[in-house]
């Protein structure tokens, strides 16, 4: 009798473990991010392949020489799909006393894989 309880037991404790097919997706997301860093912080309009176009600001050079993984470039970071992209960066600067105008500082095309962070230094002069 004791030996009929341990088995049924067994038999329960065997079935109730999880048996099925479970679905598991797991990779890295097909997305690039790029990033800006300039002397600076200051506020640059980025057009990604002629099409998408962002409003952001540069990350301090200084900054991110000290501590690369520092959080503000979350906020000041592209999001792009991997492979080659033509990178426009225009800054708005003054013609007159009032009026302003965006000039092209930077004109380049970047290639990024999944999951890089490309970082592209600028030399904007003032």
């Amino acid at each position: 009798m004791k030996k009929s309880i341990v088995a049924l037991c067994a038999s329960l404790l065997l079935t109730a473990c999880g048996t099925g097919t479970y679905t598991v997706s797991s990779g890295k997301a097909d997305e690039a991010m790029i990033s800006f860093l300039s002397d600076s912080e200051e506020p640059i309009q980025v057009t990604v392949d002629g099409k998408d176009t962002y409003e952001i600001n540069t990350v301090k050079t200084q900054e991110w020489r000290k501590n690369p993984k520092i959080k503000k470039t979350a906020k000041n970071t592209i999001y792009v799909s991997s492979g080659k992209h033509t990178v426009v960066v225009a800054r708005r600067e003054k013609d007159g006393y009032y009026s302003t105008s965006m000039k092209t500082k930077y004109e380049h095309k970047v290639f990024v894989s999944a999951q890089e962070h490309k970082m592209v230094e600028l030399h904007i002069n003032k």
